[in-house]
């Protein structure tokens, strides 16, 4: 779930270490992103890669989101040398329609199947998850039903269940015309003013439909059966997850750490690009 400051669901003082850690992790970034399309379950999923390293990485965008609106400075800045980073448009979403986008009960496993058959087809025998928001639960749910497919996870912004309090900031910000202009810019140039409106408005109502399931749950009867290293990282100052969410899957997913970010917000890895990449190609690395 994102959109910039809401989305998907929805400073700092740089030392001297700081700006040399960040002319590092662009030093490698000179190769050009390439684009394409793989016929996944039906349906012809647009994807972008960048990169010729060993460790292949998937990106998974939020709640309508694409890698044009998501994920451009993790696909042009992680390290080309050490990774090969592929950001996807999910079905009904940005440059992957038709189809249009529906949300019934399993959308959240759809998306995770279509996520791992995506680099699967791609000639991925292995591969690490960076799931933001509805990426990140989709990320959750691929990393549980293939263990052996999945290197490392990144999870940030998302949730294995939904609260009465999820509710509530959802339905918030339900009408999009209460948005203001800058907010709503990046969706409607993808999709239009008038299907953005309708497709968040079916968002909304697609995950709150899980509130109806015992204790709310999106996939938290998955979260122990993941077995990869995973990071969760939380901005604390995000106003559409709460902290309660993250330490529910520090709790949940066996040999799990979570990573604060003081002035984080829902779009924590675009705000910070620097220092949110950093912190990815370190973990993804040990």
């Amino acid at each position: 779930m994102a959109l910039l400051v809401l989305r998907g669901r929805f400073c700092r003082r740089r030392t001297v270490v700081d700006r040399a850690a960040a002319a590092l992790l662009t030093s490698c970034s000179c190769s050009t992103v390439s684009s394409g399309r793989q016929h996944v379950n039906g349906v012809d999923l647009y994807y972008e890669k960048s990169g010729r390293g060993k460790h292949a990485v998937l990106l998974l965008p939020g709640a309508l989101g694409s890698t044009k609106t998501d994920f451009s400075p993790q696909l042009k800045s992680l390290n080309k040398e050490l990774f090969t980073v592929v950001g996807w448009d999910p079905r009904g979403y940005g440059q992957s329609r038709p189809p249009h986008r529906d949300f019934p009960a399993d959308f959240f496993e759809r998306d995770a199947k279509d996520a791992v058959d995506l680099m699967t087809g791609l000639g991925f025998s292995q591969f690490s998850l960076l799931g933001w928001s509805d990426g990140g639960i989709a990320a959750l749910v691929a990393a549980a039903r293939n263990p052996k497919l999945i290197s490392k996870m990144v999870v940030w912004g998302s949730n294995a269940f939904i609260s009465q309090q999820d509710l509530q900031l959802y339905d918030a910000v339900r009408d999009v015309s209460k948005w203001s202009a800058r907010m709503r810019q990046p969706m409607e140039e993808v999709y239009g003013a008038e299907v953005f409106a309708k497709t968040w408005e079916a968002w909304v109502d697609g995950v709150s439909q899980f509130a109806h399931r015992p204790g709310g749950s999106i996939c938290m009867e998955l979260l122990p059966q993941i077995t990869c290293p995973t990071l969760i990282i939380h901005g604390e100052k995000d106003p559409m997850v709460p902290s309660f969410h993250p330490q529910y899957l520090l709790k949940h997913i066996r040999g799990s750490r979570l990573h604060l970010m003081p002035e984080g917000k829902h779009n924590l890895h675009l705000k910070f690009a620097d220092e949110f990449n950093k912190l990815v190609q370190d973990f993804l690395q040990e």
